[in-house]
Order: structure tokens, then C-alpha cells, then sequence
């Protein structure tokens, strides 16, 4: 019985049938040149038969079924897309899994006279509520963080090209930290416009106690009690405790990462493991978390304040907390937290990228010409 060609093509691979995504037609003599240990005397290839019925000796096909079918070019909407996706698994699993921190700090910003300390922080909150108040709004926090960290890293990744590119090579390498804080702060400011509204309901929920469950009794209540303009009350404090966050995160890690590179490891980045450059990722992230828990955290009392009591603002929060109480209150705990928490998105983000085959983030400027090659997912 006749067989098609269709039925043909069902039945076996298609490697062994498509020469578009597994093949690869290389010249012999180029082929020869780039190899010259080979005998030149070996024997010609099959001819391979040409369109218009020749056939050529100069070409031949090697059959290549290792080799993946897909590719992500640098700076392409796949790669931004790679990004993305790292930024959403760093922000929204790391923010998520610090929630017991996170509402202990919450505490102790808005009611300092009961939440005295971390220890006692953690055992008013056993006592009161049980294992399961640790994580109370952790639905909004997963939810809101992982939003932001999409913008985050995709749009940093974005406007980094994008201002390099407009300063040209030159500048581009002689103002480099200045792009990182520009790219940076530009992410930021849309990233914030995802979080906003999870991260008003997450500390209402976190800081009245019966108030809500979580997010899904929690966000109906917000809104009819303040209407939806209030998920965005507090945009303009979440904005400058998150700009200079984000700005201090991107700029200090890209700085670190390449003097680590440059004086602590004597091998270039490209030549070191995979499993190293994911340590480095995670030592620069961690300093670099540091640093931004110091720089944003007077934006970050503010931000609980608003976001707790209805009707504050920003001049109740200073007469209430002091100017000192806006850079001391719960700072401790937020070192120890947003420190671990830096370290470890960066180094799941660069995980991630690593994975897709990426390169890790950080290190020294690649060349014009690096910019522009493939890496293999």
C-alpha cells in the first residue's frame, strides 16, 4: 500500500526528514580551513542534490540532533520575556516565604508600645493567633510581589539596553552606574503600579487583626471601605521607599558583582563554574540588600503607617513616630530580612537565567560584539 508523505514524516523523527532546525549545510573548504589536523586527501562528500536538479560537492549535511531547536538572542523579546519570568519566581517566592518576618516588622512599625522587639514580637504573635498567624496575608503578598518583580527585572533588563544604547559605547561604559540607577529607578516606577494594591491590602490584613482572612474577604472590605482610588493611597510613599531601594539593589549589586570578579576571583567570569557565579550572585545581592534596607527604610515606616490607618498622612506618621522613629523603628529586623531576601533573588533570578541559558547578571561590560550572540536555551 502507497505511503504519503505526510504518513511518512508521522512516522519517524523529524530530525531525520527537516534540515531547518537540526541540520546545518557547511561549506567544505571553510570547513577544512577551521580544521586543518584533517587529511586533506579525504574522500569528497555524497553530492548533495541542489533544486534545479545539479548537485553540489562543495556542501554536505551534518546531522546535528543535540542541538536545540529554539535560541534566545541577547535583547530580543524572548530574552526580556526570560527576564520577566525570573523576576516573577525571585520577588514573588522570596517576599512570600519572609511573610512571618515581614508581619512581625509591620508590628513592631505600627505598635511599638506592644511589639517591643523581634522575640517578643514572634511570641505576642504565637500566643495571639498560632502557627497560622505567621503567614497571615500571605495570598496578596506572593500575588503583589511577583507582579512587581515581572517589571522589575524585565524593565531594568529593558531600559538598561535602552540608555546604554542612547548613551553610545563610550558613555555607555565611561556612565555605567549611572545607567543602572537610571534603568533602575524606571523599572521601579511601574513596578510599583503592580504592587500597590496588594500591598495595601497585605498590611491592613497584617497589622488589624480582624480585619480580614486574607485577600480574597480582605480586598472587597478595602474597597468598600475606601473605594479603589485608596488601593493607591499609598503609591507616593511606596514609590520612595521602592525607587531608592530598587536604585541602591541594581546599581550596588552590578558594582559589587565586577569587583568581585575583578579583585577577589583571579579567573574571568567566563571561565568560572555556573555554581560560582551563582554564589557571587547571591554575596553581591546580599550586600547590596543590606545597603538597601538602610536607604529605604524611613519610606517603608511610612508606608505601614499610611496604609494602617485610615485617613493618615504623612505628617501624622513623623509627629507620631519622630524623625529618628522613621530611620531606627524595626530597622534590625529589616536589615537581617531584606538582606537574605536581595541575596536570594538574585541568585534565583541568575538560576533561572542560567537555566534558559542565560548568562548571570553582572560582571564585566561585555563587548559590542558579545551583546549581539545567541545563548542557547
Amino acid at each position: 500500500m502507497a505511503i504519503s508523505e505526510n504518513t511518512r514524516h508521522s512516522l519517524f523523527p523529524s530530525y531525520l526528514y527537516s534540515s531547518s532546525a537540526y541540520s546545518k549545510t557547511l561549506d567544505l573548504e571553510s570547513f577544512q580551513r577551521r580544521n586543518p589536523s584533517l587529511p586533506s586527501t579525504s574522500p569528497s562528500p555524497t553530492p548533495t542534490p541542489l533544486s534545479n536538479g545539479t548537485v553540489s560537492s562543495k556542501s554536505f549535511l551534518i546531522q546535528s540532533p543535540s542541538e536545540p531547536a529554539r535560541k534566545i538572542e541577547m535583547y530580543s523579546p524572548a530574552f526580556y520575556a526570560a527576564c520577566t519570568a525570573g523576576g516573577i519566581l525571585s520577588c514573588g517566592l522570596t517576599h512570600m516565604t519572609v511573610t512571618p518576618l515581614d508581619l512581625v516588622k509591620c508590628n513592631m512599625q505600627i505598635d511599638p508600645a506592644k511589639y517591643k522587639g523581634i522575640a517578643s514580637g514572634f511570641g505576642i504573635l504565637f500566643k495571639e493567633q498560632g502557627v497560622r498567624g505567621f503567614f497571615r496575608g500571605w495570598v496578596p503578598t506572593l500575588l503583589g510581589y511577583s507582579a512587581q518583580g515581572a517589571c522589575k527585572f524585565g524593565f531594568y533588563e529593558f531600559f538598561k539596553k535602552y540608555y546604554s544604547d542612547l548613551a553610545g559605547p563610550e558613555n555607555a561604559t565611561k556612565y555605567k552606574t549611572l545607567i543602572y540607577l537610571a534603568g533602575s529607578a524606571s523599572a521601579e516606577l511601574i513596578a510599583d503600579v503592580a504592587l500597590c494594591p496588594m500591598e495595601a491590602v497585605k498590611v491592613r490584613v497584617q497589622t488589624q487583626p480582624g480585619f480580614a482572612r486574607g485577600l480574597s474577604d480582605g480586598l472587597p472590605k478595602f474597597v468598600r471601605s475606601e473605594g479603589y482610588s485608596g488601593l493607591y493611597k499609598g503609591i507616593v510613599p511606596l514609590w520612595g521607599r521602592q525607587i531608592p531601594y530598587t536604585m541602591m539593589k541594581f546599581a550596588s549589586f552590578e558594582t559589587i558583582v565586577e569587583m568581585m570578579y575583578k579583585y577577589a576571583i583571579p579567573t574571568p567570569k567566563e571561565q568560572c563554574s555556573k555554581q560560582l557565579q551563582l554564589g557571587v550572585s547571591f554575596a553581591g545581592g546580599y550586600v547590596a540588600g543590606v545597603l538597601c534596607a538602610i536607604v529605604s527604610h524611613p519610606a517603608d515606616n511610612l508606608v505601614s503607617f499610611l496604609n494602617n490607618a485610615k485617613g493618615a498622612t504623612v505628617g501624622d506618621a513623623v509627629k507620631k513616630m519622630g524623625v529618628l522613629g522613621l530611620f531606627t523603628r524595626g530597622l534590625p529586623l529589616r536589615i537581617v530580612m531584606i538582606g537574605t531576601l536581595t541575596g536570594a533573588q538574585w541568585g534565583i533570578y541568575d538560576a533561572f537565567k542560567v537555566f534558559v541559558g542565560l548568562p548571570t547578571t553582572g560582571g564585566a561590560a561585555p563587548s559590542a560584539t558579545a551583546s549581539t550572540e545567541l545563548a542557547k536555551v
